[in-house]
């Protein structure tokens, strides 16, 4: 470590920036130096280390210096390295982090890969010696301390140049993603417009279309979720907007509760209801609020809260009787169920058969065996 003086990250005059890899590790010898991990870059006549946030505070040593480069691989939990080896600090080296080291040779610990690269453009430069052909111009030295306070003659900045590559490149990538966000909602909107003019036909001509055509085709569009929904800047915001939210998410979801036995989890309909607005989503806190205004508005569904805290859909016509009917039925008829084991006979979700299993145990008509093998309801013969 003591080849090292201070310098910048700027190349000099007539020295040229080959290639730079970020998460590197400096070690002396094989023990860790007290700096933190750092970027390297190689120029045609140094090796340079140290933070591109801190160009004043990098280190820096001749390529002149290395006697010979070697691989070091990597293991478990261990990452691969290039060794330098190194001549003696010459008498007139430039102060540096280090006064002394007791080892000839570094280490540069490659935390985020990049080794096999780095070490095939060293080798390179090595060979070729370009250093020998164009000496770089000399530093000139204003004595204020051993952080070199020093003014270079500097020409083109090879490392500046290429961060300002990188920056248009990104700036070209963010362009074409926007664009091609652009074009899918212009895309949308146009989906969306041919969904309301259809159905504005649908109803000036309801005497030539079919009710099942009429029933058929809307299915249609709520599977490909380009319904017109309820959205804030159509009807504002506040109640006004739950309340119509609410008639909205009755006319859409009494089919598929039918479907489903008559109940649903409110996690299901969050699903369901996404998915048919398309681009105008609905958040949790509106989609609850909605469904709040299902009795007030005398919708023919309701929100329920278990127990247990678990909230679901539900027609008004559901029979509870019925539905712990239906567990205790089951239950007898098996000799006993899990919940996974009554979803599967009902075609429910888990958290709904388990629901009504507890409902029916609650009403006194089931007990539980709670083990290491699960929860499982037997019929209550007491």
């Amino acid at each position: 470590m003591d080849r090292f003086s201070w310098t910048n990250s700027r190349t000099e005059l007539n020295e040229t920036y080959v290639i730079e890899q970020r998460g590197v590790r400096l070690y002396d010898g094989d023990e860790k130096a007290k700096l933190n991990v750092g970027t390297a870059f190689l120029t045609t006549h140094r090796l340079i280390w140290g933070d591109i946030k801190y160009e004043d505070s990098c280190l820096a040593f001749p390529l002149s210096q290395i006697i010979f480069i070697e691989e070091q691989a990597g293991g478990l939990g261990k990452s691969a390295k290039i060794v330098i080896h190194l001549h003696p600090a010459p008498e007139n080296k430039e102060p540096g982090p280090y006064n002394s080291s007791k080892y000839s040779y570094i280490k540069l610990s490659f935390k985020e890969h990049g080794q096999i690269e780095f070490y095939r453009r060293l080798t390179e430069e090595m060979t070729l010696k370009r250093w020998e052909n164009t000496p770089i111009s000399k530093p000139i030295s204003t004595g204020t301390g051993s952080q070199g306070g020093r003014t270079r003659a500097v020409g083109i900045v090879g490392i500046e140049r290429k961060i300002e590559e990188k920056r248009k490149e990104l700036d070209k990538n963010i362009s074409e993603a926007f664009e091609d966000l652009s074009q899918l909602m212009v895309k949308a909107k146009e989906m969306v417009e041919l969904s309301r003019s259809i159905a504005n036909k649908i109803k000036d001509k309801q005497g030539d279309i079919t009710e099942d055509e009429t029933v058929r085709f809307k299915s249609y569009l709520l599977s490909m979720g380009i319904a017109n929904p309820v959205t804030r800047e159509t009807h504002g915001s506040g109640t006004h907007y739950h309340l119509q939210l609410s008639k909205q998410l009755g006319d859409m979801l009494q089919a598929p509760l039918e479907e489903r036995g008559g109940m649903m989890a409110l996690t299901e309909v969050y699903c369901l209801v996404n998915r048919a607005r398309g681009m105008e989503l609905l958040s949790p806190e509106d989609l609850v609020n909605a469904c709040k205004m299902f009795e007030s508005l005398k919708l023919p569904l309701r929100l329920r809260v278990f127990d247990s805290g678990v909230m679901v859909v539900q027609l008004q016509s559901h029979s509870e009787e019925e539905m712990i009917a239906s567990a205790l039925d089951n239950v007898s008829e098996k000799g006993s169920l899990t919940a996974e084991e009554f979803a599967k006979l009902l075609g429910l979700s888990v958290l709904l058969s388990k629901e009504r299993l507890l409902l029916a145990e609650k009403m006194g008509h089931l007990c539980r065996d709670d083990s290491v093998e699960g929860l499982r309801f037997y019929p209550n013969l007491f």
